[in-house]
């Protein structure tokens, strides 16, 4: 059964994902918003729903561990496993706008949460309202931007034709239904398997349920460089670990609480989540620059594996 759910769900995400994507670019045509845009916002934000999901009852129903674990792994995924595939299968040119606004977006979001968590132990409500106010502002921000619709997107599919709103929308519904769906049958599924082992509940977060989460941002960033929507695969990957951080912890704390159990996770995990946020603005510009292609996808593999492999051991 556990087996099923997995096959179940990865079949989900991945039409949940191609839906999105075709909903995301509809929407970038219409609203003339640049697609790194509308990835690092609607995209984002349908994937991060797992996380967000699985954050807020495993909050509540007493797994604070599993909550962070869920939202540092993932983020680690996003960056090592996600992005490392990625651009293995296809190299992304890469905007100004990601050593400008998104890379240190995502490393003032990280560092945050170190600052709230790495003290205390312990996410607070009025922290939790910080953070979610901060994505907000930053939200307001890059819409009023909009951006043009022609440095990010060199990739652009030509033959992209506008669809009628009503179809977008169901496309953007069915899409994130699917996303939602598959994640929890894909997480039930793996955890099922995990707890048969016995592995403890801040390794299931950091690694099997962080996997889970983050098939999401696989799915939709291999099918957008599938289609040639590169500038949404990097933009989705940066956005949602933003939108992990800010939104999921944000929005989970605001609700309960996230007071750390294992100190791993502040002593080892979250560590890891600053290394590889921080590694990938270097990678930028070395070896090739303003390009991720297959050397930086390899590094990003080895460092995920490395990491994985001295959670579990």
């Amino acid at each position: 059964m556990h087996l099923l759910y997995i096959i179940l769900g990865l079949i989900l995400l991945i039409f949940g994902g191609d839906w999105l994507l075709k909903a995301s670019v509809n929407i970038s045509l219409k609203l003339n918003i640049s697609k790194v845009v509308i990835g690092m916002t609607v995209v984002s934000f349908a994937t991060s729903a797992p996380e967000l999901i699985v954050s807020i009852k495993s909050a509540l129903d007493g797994f604070p561990d599993l909550a962070l674990g869920n939202v540092i792994g993932s983020n680690i995924a996003n960056i090592g496993l996600v992005l490392g595939i990625t651009v293995c299968l296809g190299t992304i040119n890469i905007s100004k706008s990601f050593y400008t606004l998104d890379w240190p977006m995502m490393m003032f979001s990280s560092l945050l949460l170190y600052a709230f968590i790495g003290f205390d132990f312990v996410i607070e409500r009025y922290e939790g309202m910080i953070l979610f106010s901060i994505l907000i502002l930053f939200l307001v921000y890059v819409l009023s931007k909009k951006g043009d619709n022609t440095n990010a997107d060199e990739d652009i599919d030509q033959n992209a034709v506008e669809t009628p709103l009503s179809k977008t929308l169901l496309f953007l519904a069915v899409g994130g239904l699917g996303l939602w769906g598959g994640s929890e049958l894909l997480i039930n599924g793996a955890v099922g398997l995990a707890e048969k082992i016995g592995i403890s509940e801040r390794v299931i977060g950091v690694t099997v349920i962080s996997i889970g989460t983050s098939i999401p941002e696989l799915a939709a960033s291999i099918i957008a460089i599938i289609k040639k929507e590169k500038a949404i695969s990097l933009g989705n990957l940066i956005g949602s670990n933003i939108f992990n951080i800010l939104a999921v912890l944000g929005i989970t704390s605001m609700i309960t609480p996230i007071t750390v159990g294992d100190m791993q996770i502040v002593n080892h995990d979250i560590f890891w989540m600053l290394g590889i946020a921080f590694l990938i603005l270097p990678l930028c510009f070395i070896p090739s620059k303003m390009k991720f292609g297959l050397k930086e996808g390899i590094m990003l593999l080895a460092s995920y594996i490395l990491f994985v492999y001295l959670t579990i051991s």
